[in-house]
């Protein structure tokens, strides 16, 4: 570190929104022999706790203009951090730039502003920082000769390091590194909140704001690292309350997102979702919460063993009480009354989330492969019943019709090739993730029968995709099925529609795909 123009000593320059720590370090810079630098609240705040302080607007002999627009953008400011001490020190004299040897500063709330959801468009720009991020840019790349402080939670650590007089290269890398971490998340969400104004969901570029919600365990096996993302500015904490049990892993939240995907498309508010490995393997909607769950729980009890249970109604002690019977990961619930809280937190392992504040709020979904995203509008279509098309001799009641749309929405979120069975908007049977659609008609009939057998009998076939070949309606004819809904669009549509017509079934062509990978 070293000095020019008039000022002989050390100099810091202080602009934090988050104030966090800041009257501590501040001290602590005096202390080491730092003059501190500062504007506006950052600076009232300091010299209100007795912290000398020199205001910007003397160091550069320039008042604030536009409102606080413009306050540090001027060549003393930016000439004194940008510098090469070891290049530019004659043209600093000649100008009479003193050096700015730490720089601590991160950025206007835009933020914490738009997540309040009831701010005008000016009241948000006004919150986009200028200023702050070229200091926050300029530092970092000067961070050889420039200590960049963005995170409070480093004040401990720099100011250790000042106390004994040097900043190693490492500790600086870092800090640049985590500085331009800040300023990139900053624009992105900024980008992210325009697009969103605009309706632009699929940017040429520009980066995906995101921010570590947690470190993880471990990730799928023992063997890999994970964490947790969020990249939604209005909930850092994905809308959950954990309430009891272990710490979240890797595989709960892969297998927690699966069922809520499935949760906010049920239609009435009585739905059970049991998930296991990503895929559903017991949905089920009732007027009636217990017997949701139950009807939920039949599908496949095996399976659901370990699984992630979510329902969307509160639980009660006759329902808390059924889930003790079994071991779960997970339950996500919205709300536990008292009793049904004392009974599930019997069981110390289990994870009880209270889903009562959730909201979907992305239109996107994302998938990362070594460094490539493929990113795609979310499979959010609803089945519109008036273009729904029966393609058989016999034709529907109005209770089919919400039954195989209760069906065909459940199958959209089980890993294709898909092959779903409902009686009474349940599922009885479901095969999941076949690279044939034979063995998943032959795995859903399979575990009908195990689970379910008497519910086979006039029950609902929906599959993800269309039907090469007759071969595998007749394995779900053979079996009971009474209707079959499917996208439609196969070149031998007419010899699978000539197979329903011979065995008296009901089909249904929707044109709608609902690949799942």
């Amino acid at each position: 570190m070293g000095h020019s123009g008039g000022f002989m000593g050390r100099t810091a320059l202080l602009s934090v929104s988050d104030k966090t720590g800041i009257v501590d370090f501040a001290k602590g810079l005096v202390g080491n022999g730092y003059r501190i630098l500062s504007t506006g609240g950052t600076g009232r705040v300091l010299a209100d706790a007795g912290v000398p302080v020199t205001k910007v607007s003397e160091h550069t002999g320039h008042p604030e203009v536009m409102n606080g627009r413009v306050k540090t953008l001027h060549p003393k400011i930016h000439a004194g951090i940008l510098g090469r001490r070891d290049v530019h020190q004659d043209e600093a004299d000649a100008h009479g730039i003193d050096w700015i040897d730490v720089v601590v500063v991160n950025l206007y709330p835009f933020e914490q502003t738009i997540a309040k959801g009831d701010v005008s468009d000016q009241e948000a720009v006004e919150q986009i920082d200028i200023g702050g991020p070229t200091m926050v840019r300029a530092s970092a790349k000067n961070h050889q000769d420039v200590v960049i402080v963005t995170d409070p939670t480093d004040y401990p650590s720099v100011l250790s390091s000042l106390t004994e007089g040097h900043v190693g290269l490492e500790q600086r890398k870092r800090l640049a590194w985590k500085a331009f971490r800040h300023t990139a998340n900053y624009d992105a969400i900024i980008s992210s909140w325009f697009g969103r104004q605009l309706g632009e969901a699929f940017p040429a570029e520009g980066g995906i704001p995101i921010r570590e919600m947690q470190s993880l365990r471990y990730g799928e096996n023992p063997h890999q690292q994970s964490s947790i993302y969020v990249n939604d500015y209005n909930d850092k904490q994905l809308g959950f309350t954990q309430v009891h049990g272990k710490e979240l892993s890797y595989n709960n939240y892969n297998d927690m997102f699966a069922s809520l995907e499935i949760l906010n498309s049920l239609k009435k508010n009585t739905g059970t979702v049991i998930i296991k490995h990503a895929n559903p393997c017991g949905v089920s909607e009732n007027k009636i919460p217990y017997i949701s769950f139950q009807n939920a729980y039949a599908s496949d009890p095996i399976s659901a063993f370990g699984g992630v249970i979510a329902c969307n109604y509160k639980i009660n002690k006759k329902i808390a009480n059924e889930i003790n019977k079994n071991f779960l990961e997970v339950l996500l619930a919205k709300g536990f009354d008292e009793d049904s809280l004392k009974i599930l937190k019997r069981k110390k392992n289990l994870r009880i989330i209270d889903i009562s504040n959730f909201k979907h709020n992305s239109p996107t979904s994302i998938k990362l492969f070594d460094g490539s995203f493929l990113i795609q509008s979310k499979n959010n279509i609803v089945l519109d019943k008036t273009k729904l098309r029966c393609v058989t001799k016999l034709k529907p009641n109005k209770k089919e019709i919400a039954e195989i749309q209760f069906a065909f929405n459940i199958c959209k979120y089980v890993k294709s090739n898909a092959i779903v069975l409902c009686n009474n908007f349940s599922t009885i049977g479901i095969g999941a993730g076949q690279s044939s659609r034979l063995d998943s008609c032959k795995i859903a009939v399979q575990k009908a029968k195990q689970f379910q057998s008497t519910k086979i009998k006039n029950s609902i076939a929906a599959s993800d995709a269309f039907f090469p070949f007759a071969d595998a309606i007749n394995i779900l004819i053979k079996a009971g099925v009474k209707t079959i809904i499917q996208p439609g669009g196969s070149i031998r549509d007419q010899e699978v529609i000539n197979a329903a017509n011979k065995a008296k079934i009901k089909m249904f062509f929707t044109g709608i795909r609902h690949f799942n990978h």
